[in-house]
């Protein structure tokens, strides 16, 4: 492979990378294996939907955005200070949403561990 076609393949779409969520999440729990990312990202979860909830009941227009800062807060922490990488909703916000609710959803029925091994037959670290 030349230079010139490393470089075209390093800037070729990232969104061009997964055809489908299938393939986009072994990639995404790949980039949450540390308990505690997950867990900041399961605070953001919860607490962005109740929150959600709470505003859309009390007919708080005006402060919807803060859904935003309550989900995304906590697992941009997890990612930049304890897993070290790039959030993966810059590249994929639908495919990472789901991601979070389908990780989110295997955690609280206890099969996320299965699925951690069955993707990288390690556990994963606190």
């Amino acid at each position: 492979m030349t230079a010139t076609q490393a470089n075209e393949d390093k800037n070729q779409s990232e969104s061009d990378r997964f055809q489908s969520f299938e393939t986009f999440w072994p990639y995404y729990l790949g980039e949450h294996k540390l308990k505690t990312c997950r867990a900041l990202h399961y605070l953001g979860t919860v607490g962005s939907a109740v929150l959600l909830v709470f505003l859309i009941a009390a007919q708080q227009w005006n402060w919807l955005p803060l859904v935003l800062v309550a989900g995304y807060g906590p697992a941009w922490i997890g990612h930049f200070f304890v897993e070290n990488n790039r959030p993966a909703t810059f590249t994929y916000p639908r495919w990472s949403l789901m991601g979070d609710y389908k990780m989110f959803y295997m955690a609280v029925r206890g099969e996320l561990r299965g699925e951690l091994s069955r993707l990288f037959g390690t556990q994963s670290k606190s």
